[in-house]
């Protein structure tokens, strides 16, 4: 099983997780963080496979990919 763990204070928008994922599960979501920037998001937990691409291109170390038994 596959957990993602989003610290969306610390999030930008900046998309780059979005541009990296392979299956397209990252989308700008419609809440603002503390420092008044849209938080990404995934749309289907289920279907990510833990590549962790999107945690890799962060700049910002916004994403935890952990896989758990």
């Amino acid at each position: 099983m596959i957990e993602m763990i989003l610290y969306e204070e610390r999030c930008k928008g900046c998309g780059l997780c979005r541009d990296a994922c392979p299956h397209d599960l990252m989308t700008l979501s419609t809440k603002i963080n503390a420092l008044g920037f849209q938080t990404i998001a995934m749309t289907d937990p289920a279907a990510c496979t833990g590549c962790a691409l999107c945690a890799r291109m962060c700049p910002d170390l916004v994403i935890e990919i952990r896989k758990t038994a």
